[in-house]
């Protein structure tokens, strides 16, 4: 073996994911490549160009630019690129330009394809999507790690039997986890303080030492629902530790599978509806982080599990509605409830404020607002009760503004789209995401299809419009990098929100505008511009793929959140993520920013 080679091998063995290769088949892999030397300021490809094949950036640095000449990243040692031409129709879809003298080593194209067909890590890597199909919900089929009660409660073997009882009794637990100086040692339960402790008479200062079991079975967070099935009727307990590394993780009970064969949609919705107060509809949506764990767990399409805990909301909004007119009385006036935001999109996650409106049919006096006024508080009222929160910026059916006939709400739209200020252009936003929650749905309808129409003729507003919607944008730094948040509480992390769906948000509205398209959803907006042609199909796929691993991410970091105990949010750090996710994670975004680049060029967008 020539050394040349040896060195194309040990260098191979650094990058990620030639690392898994066998070994005789890393050395097979490293003699398919060539090297490639370019001076600082040379081309290694231009946009359109035919690529030769995946490139490896092995010393020095290379730029990698849009069509339009905008800067998406620098690329360091251990970085590929090309993989998007490739995978595509083998046309390059950037610029690639060596910013210093650099040595690149060259995959054959034929070779590359092979590798991404027939070596599962490498299809990951290089797919830059999750991929996969939702995985069934079934408790038999589910990680334990999606189970287990997180973080679990312990004592230290000193601690005394009365202590222990009142931690039981006061964390709302009927086991505890026995640990010495972080190693797990042995399980105690409400059962061995019966039977070992008050039916022996025995002190309960004394320590737990003597009580607790030791060396129970245990289970690891990467094992199956059905191994907690099957030891739990075989060896006829009620509490399963989880551990790993010899450290207690968490802790499964039998009450734990019975909440989550009790926690869905259907059942939430159906308690949803049938709750007679705004206390028993907050006790519903208190399980919404429940619910949230299991979808993601069980690998639910993103817009699965944003659409089903919409539909929660929705049924809140509406039952809501319902307990203020048995309150109020009927209303005077025909009316449409419209949600905002990311309810009137169906992409609600774990955290969501309140965004909503009430659009009155034209019969209504100035006697009537009264009524809808005290309507919009109720209802307002009762979802802050249920944990979504009053909007910040007030936009919410109890401000007047927003509670208006609807030939106020015709005027709004139609001064929106004829002087198109920043204001304007956020209110429109917000706007064009309205869908109707409770009430007289084609109130809204008759609204939105005018709307639409004018706005779409009117060139200066859709490109102020464009030009709101680049306002938002991925966190890219340089360097194969994030530009995470500098300073406060949440340094040193990305907003999963802001920086991350939001700028695709903007993008499929804009595409709906230009489009005509009725619906709001936005993996919707974006399939029906694919079909409509109003991107590319090739970018439409590249957008949506980008889409829907940024919104997985983030409900994934909900999630483990939730699993936790802790409140979600959207503040997600880099350092949490594996080399793998941080990689796919920033090569999303940067089609994102490709894609805004590509409709703020053709659209011309006003700043």
């Amino acid at each position: 073996m020539s050394s040349e080679l040896d060195t194309v091998i040990g260098f191979l063995e650094t990058v990620h994911p030639y690392d898994s290769l066998p070994r005789d088949e890393l050395a097979r892999v490293a003699g398919c490549f060539s090297r490639r030397e370019f001076e600082a300021g040379e081309d290694v490809y231009r946009a359109g160009e035919p690529l030769k094949g995946l490139y490896l950036v092995k010393r020095g640095a290379v730029e990698v630019t849009d069509a339009t000449g905008e800067l998406i990243s620098i690329l360091g040692p251990r970085n590929s690129f090309g993989e998007r031409g490739l995978a595509r129709d083998g046309l390059a879809v950037t610029n690639a330009r060596c910013t210093e003298a650099s040595v690149l080593l060259l995959l054959p194209v034929a070779e590359y394809r092979r590798l991404v067909s027939s070596v599962p890590a490498f299809e990951r890597f290089f797919s830059r999507g999750r991929g996969g199909e939702a995985r069934s919900n079934d408790l038999s089929t589910r990680k334990v790690g999606d189970l287990m009660a997180v973080p679990p409660v312990t004592v230290e073997p000193g601690t005394s039997l009365k202590a222990a009882a009142e931690m039981m009794r006061a964390r709302h637990v009927s086991s505890l986890g026995v640990v010495e100086d972080g190693a797990f040692l042995g399980i105690l339960t409400a059962r061995d303080l019966v039977h070992r402790v008050l039916a022996e008479g025995l002190d309960p200062a004394l320590p737990v030492a003597g009580v607790f079991t030791r060396n129970p079975v245990t289970l690891a967070p990467g094992d199956l629902g059905s191994d907690i099935l099957h030891v739990m009727l075989e060896r006829r307990i009620g509490h399963l530790p989880v551990v790993e590394n010899g450290r207690l993780v968490g802790m499964v009970t039998q009450t734990d599978l019975t909440r989550f064969q009790a926690v869905s949609s259907a059942q939430l919705v159906r308690d949803a509806a049938l709750a007679g107060t705004v206390e028993e509809l907050a006790a519903v949506t208190a399980r919404i982080p429940r619910l949230l764990v299991q979808l993601v767990g069980g690998h639910s399409p993103h817009e699965v599990v944003t659409r089903l805990i919409t539909d929660v909301a929705d049924t809140v909004t509406r039952r809501l509605l319902a307990l203020a007119e048995a309150e109020l009385g009927p209303a005077p006036v025909p009316f449409v409830w419209a949600a905002c935001g990311s309810q009137g999109r169906q992409e609600q996650t774990g955290v969501s404020d309140q965004d909503n409106c009430l659009i009155l049919d034209d019969t209504a006096t100035e006697a009537d607002m009264a009524y809808f006024a005290a309507l919009a508080k109720f209802v307002s009222d009762g979802l802050d009760a249920c944990g979504y929160v009053y909007c910040p910026g007030d936009m919410m059916a109890t401000n007047p503004r927003w509670c208006q006939p609807l030939r106020v709400w015709r005027a709004y739209f139609r001064g929106w789209i004829a002087t198109p200020d920043p204001m304007a252009q956020m209110l429109a936003s917000v706007m064009f995401d309205l869908r109707a929650v409770g009430g007289e749905a084609d109130l809204l309808r008759a609204l939105q299809d005018e709307t639409l129409e004018a706005a779409s003729r009117n060139s200066i507003f859709v490109a102020h419009m464009v030009a709101n919607s680049l306002k938002h944008t991925p966190p890219l730094g340089l360097l194969r990098g994030f530009a995470t948040i500098r300073s406060g509480e949440h340094k040193n992390h990305i907003d999963m929100k802001h920086n991350g769906v939001v700028p695709v948000v903007d993008l499929g509205r804009v595409y709906a505008l230009i489009g005509r398209f009725a619906v709001v959803n936005t993996r919707a907006r974006l399939e029906a511009a694919e079909a409509a042609g109003v991107i590319s199909a090739s970018g439409a796929q590249d957008l949506i793929d980008a889409y829907d691993l940024i919104a997985a991410a983030r409900l994934e970091h909900q999630a483990a959140e939730a699993r936790e105990g802790r409140k979600p949010d959207n503040f997600l750090a880099p350092t949490e993520l594996s080399d793998f996710d941080r990689s796919h994670l920033r090569d999303a975004f940067v089609v994102v920013r490709t894609m805004q680049s590509a409709v703020g060029q053709a659209r011309g967008a006003r700043t």
